[in-house]
């Protein structure tokens, strides 16, 4: 054992550090079952403390984010639509600052809020005992069963289950919860039954298994037992015919075809909407790597050997579709977007100044230009969609098809409409980056944003594929995102933006 002994730090004092076996206090051989059943106790009883500090400190940040320092700009939630922290309306924003914060998406962030006032306003004896002695899973099921119970009864549904919760499973607390939730405010649960019916949707979420994604729909219980037992049936029948795959397999199988081919119900034709990337050395069959054009700027030479590869993969528009290339460097970061059409015309011209030379270096293709319009070009547009593919704000996953090209810098604050100072953000985080005050966004040119919360954190995203860079300053200064506070919204940027 060594002991080292500290300067005074901060607060004034000494402080003496011990270290005794390895990092972490390594793990010992020598350990009893009784001693590491014991360590793990004692590690669930830290995390449900854990669990209630990050509750506490949840509600005090959101409470110095009271709703009424929002403007009242275009797009304004009404008053009500927000949760509230002792009586004031949470602002809109903060769940976008929380997920910020966290380093997580926008619905786990609100998981957490809910979970903590849930636990403050609702469960406060759960919330007590989850600083050690009830462990966070079962606070965590109270609080997911009772979070739109009034408080009253709540706290009777606590009241008949807290002495137990912690003999009980927690599939079997759940239950109980549930039962004596019915027990004490029927209507209540008929009114939260109705309000889940108006949130519910489909969703996708990626499975497990490189290429698969899962297919969710919230319905009745009802009907999705009768959708499950009809898929059923007609795999069933797949399978007698002769279909050797897997009945889960063949139950997913008729879903899609289902959905994707409606056959005789009367409906109109429909076709979906699906991009795909990929690169060319995958589609070759060369590697797995991502491809890329080396070199900036892009010469005719490049086009040229663009064109013969393309050629020889035989790719096409599809009907009733776009073929576009895009172009990277060798950080990964687009250096332009191409239709076949368009390669095809510039490999044919050229360099103008050189147009024999084939180790010529003069630029052919490059980003679009500025235009001095507010609203992006199409070539703009199309550049800018390919390089972001998604909402760019940290841990959003909007799809690009639903979202806005935003100026970074506000066009009426001398901000370019220039692929340098657009990006693509979701509806809710464009209003956010518009609106709200005392957050900063910075673009850079090879398209990476780097996005700080009023709190001061800061998060970055890079454009998908694009690996980061070596360690250089940045190149564009910081840019402010919206008003200060009390100052009117822009408005020269209002929704639809």
């Amino acid at each position: 054992m060594t002991t080292t002994a500290m300067p005074p730090g901060f607060w004034g004092v000494a402080v003496d550090v011990f270290f005794t076996g390895t990092a972490h206090g390594a793990r010992e051989a020598a350990s009893s079952d009784e001693q590491l059943a014991a360590r793990l106790r004692s590690v669930q009883r830290q995390r449900a403390m854990d669990a209630a500090e990050e509750a506490e400190l949840i509600l005090q940040l959101a409470g110095r984010r009271p709703a009424a320092l929002e403007p009242d700009g275009p797009g304004a939630r009404r008053p009500g639509w927000t949760a509230e922290v002792d009586g004031a309306e949470i602002s809109e924003f903060f769940l976008a600052e929380l997920s910020a914060v966290l380093n997580l998406g926008r619905g786990t962030a609100a998981v957490r809020l809910r979970r903590a006032l849930t636990w403050s306003e609702k469960l406060p004896r759960t919330f007590a005992l989850a600083t050690g002695q009830l462990d966070e899973r079962r606070a965590q099921v109270l609080a997911d069963v009772l979070e739109h119970t009034p408080a009253a009864i709540a706290g009777q549904v606590e009241a008949a289950l807290l002495g137990e919760a912690r003999e009980l499973s927690v599939a079997r607390l759940e239950k109980r919860a549930t039962e004596e939730l019915l027990r004490l405010d029927a209507a209540a649960a008929e009114e939260r039954r109705e309000a889940a019916a108006k949130n519910a949707d489909v969703r996708v979420y990626p499975s497990p298994t490189d290429g698969r994604s899962t297919l969710a729909a919230d319905l009745p219980t009802d009907e999705a037992v009768e959708c499950h037992d009809l898929l059923d049936q007609l795999a069933r029948m797949l399978k007698a015919d002769g279909d050797q795959r897997p009945i889960g397999a063949l139950r997913a199988h008729v879903l899609s075809m289902l959905i994707r081919r409606p056959a005789d119900s009367g409906l109109p034709a429909v076709a979906a909407n699906v991009t795909i990337t990929a690169d060319l050395h995958a589609l070759a069959g060369a590697s797995s790597a991502p491809g890329e054009v080396n070199g900036l700027p892009i010469t005719a030479a490049h086009l040229r050997e663009l064109l013969t590869r393309v050629g020889a993969l035989g790719l096409t528009t599809p009907e009733g579709g776009t073929l576009t290339y895009a172009l990277t460097g060798p950080a990964g970061q687009l250096l332009a977007t191409i239709t076949p059409a368009e390669l095809a015309r510039l490999a044919r011209r050229g360099c103008p100044n050189h147009p024999d030379a084939t180790k010529c270096e003069c630029a052919v293709l490059g980003p679009p230009p500025a235009t001095s319009a507010y609203s992006p070009t199409e070539r703009q547009r199309s550049f800018v969609v390919t390089r972001d593919r998604r909402c760019r704000f940290p841990n959003c996953g909007q799809r690009v098809g639903w979202t806005d090209l935003d100026h970074v810098t506000a066009h009426a604050c001398g901000g370019p409409t220039d692929c340098t100072n657009l990006c693509c953000l979701c509806r809710s985080h464009h209003r956010l980056k518009t609106f709200a005050p005392g957050w900063q966004y910075r673009l850079d040119r090879n398209g990476t944003l780097h996005v700080t919360t009023p709190s001061g954190v800061t998060r970055i995203t890079r454009p998908p594929g694009q690996r980061p860079p070596d360690s250089r300053p940045p190149d564009t200064p910081t840019r402010q995102s919206g008003p200060p506070p009390g100052a009117p919204p822009p408005a020269d940027d209002p929704p639809p933006f």
